[in-house]
C-alpha cells in the first residue's frame, strides 16, 4: 500500500506541476510574448470590444485605419464601401422592405454600437445577397487625433449580418452576425489594396486569441485577436506600388498559423 500511495502522490505531484507550468504559460508568459503595440501605441490601454446602447458588450474591435476622415470616405468609396444611412423612421421602414420584398439597399442603416460612450462616427457596408438582412459592414471611432505616423487613428469593428432575427439577450430585432469576425475583417483590407489607397498595412494587438465570445445579441464569434491596421494613400493619391506589409513578431506570426488550425476546426463545425 505504502508503495502504491507513493506511485499516486507522484502522480498527483506531476499533475500538479504540468497544471502550473500551463497556467503560467497560458495567462503569463504567452500572452505577453503576442501583444505588441509597437506600430501604435497610443491604444495599447484601449477597450478592444464594443458595447450596446445597454452596455452589453458587443462586436469585437478587428480592423483599424489611419488618414483623416476624408482619406476615410475616399478610400470606402474606391473599396466599392458604401456609407450607411443614419437610423431614421424612413430609412428604418426602408431597410424593413428591403429584407420583405427581398429588393437592394445598399446603403441600409446599421444598428449604432459605442466605443468610449459614444456611438460609430462612420460606417459602410457592403452588399452580399439581394438584400440587407445579408451584408459585410464595419463601424469605425475616432480615437486618436494624431498617432505615430502623424494622422488620426480609427478603430473599427468588421462583421458579416448573415440574416435577420431577434437578440438572444434582448429579444429585440436584429442582424445576427457570422461567427468568423476575421473573415470579414481580411475582406476590407483587401479591397482596400485592391483599390490601391493603401500605403502600408500591419497588425495589432486587440482582443487577443477567442474562440467563445458572445456579442450584444448573444451571437458566437472567434477571432485571432489582432487588429489589422491600413494607413491610407492621403488626399485622394493612389499608391501605384503595392502596399508594404509589415510582417509582426515572430511569436505573433507562429500564435497566428496556429489559430489558422485552431479556427479551421471551429468553422467547420
Amino acid at each position: 500500500m505504502s508503495a502504491l500511495d507513493g506511485d499516486t502522490r507522484r502522480v498527483l505531484v506531476w499533475a500538479l506541476v504540468a497544471f502550473l507550468v500551463w497556467a503560467v504559460a497560458a495567462y503569463l508568459l504567452l500572452p505577453r510574448l503576442w501583444r505588441h503595440h509597437e506600430h501604435q501605441p497610443g491604444i495599447k490601454h484601449m477597450p478592444m470590444v464594443t458595447q450596446t446602447k445597454q452596455g452589453i458588450p458587443g462586436d469585437p474591435i478587428n480592423v483599424g485605419l489611419v488618414g483623416s476622415e476624408d482619406d476615410i470616405l475616399h478610400a470606402m468609396a474606391e473599396a466599392g464601401w458604401r456609407p450607411a444611412d443614419p437610423v431614421t423612421l424612413k430609412s428604418s421602414i426602408a431597410i424593413v422592405g428591403s429584407v420583405l420584398l427581398r429588393r437592394p439597399d445598399p446603403e441600409a442603416p446599421v444598428s449604432p454600437l459605442f466605443y468610449g460612450g459614444r456611438q460609430q462616427d462612420l460606417a459602410f457596408e457592403k452588399e452580399v445577397g439581394r438584400s440587407a438582412d445579408r451584408r459585410d459592414h464595419v463601424r469605425f471611432w475616432k480615437v486618436l487625433d494624431k498617432g505615430v505616423e502623424d494622422a488620426p487613428v480609427w478603430l473599427g469593428s468588421a462583421t458579416y449580418d448573415r440574416g435577420v432575427g431577434v437578440s438572444h439577450y434582448t429579444g429585440a430585432v436584429t442582424h445576427h452576425i457570422g461567427p468568423d469576425v476575421d473573415a470579414v475583417r481580411g475582406l476590407l483590407i483587401d479591397d482596400l489594396k485592391a483599390a490601391g489607397v493603401v500605403r502600408t498595412a500591419y497588425q495589432v494587438t486587440g482582443l487577443g486569441p477567442t474562440l467563445f465570445g458572445r456579442n450584444g445579441g448573444g451571437d458566437p464569434y472567434y477571432t485571432d485577436g489582432e487588429i489589422w491596421f491600413a494607413r491610407l494613400m492621403p488626399n485622394g493619391e493612389k499608391n501605384a506600388d503595392p502596399p508594404t506589409i509589415v510582417t509582426p513578431p515572430p511569436a505573433v506570426v507562429f500564435k497566428d498559423a496556429v489559430w489558422k488550425q485552431v479556427a479551421g476546426l471551429v468553422g467547420a463545425e
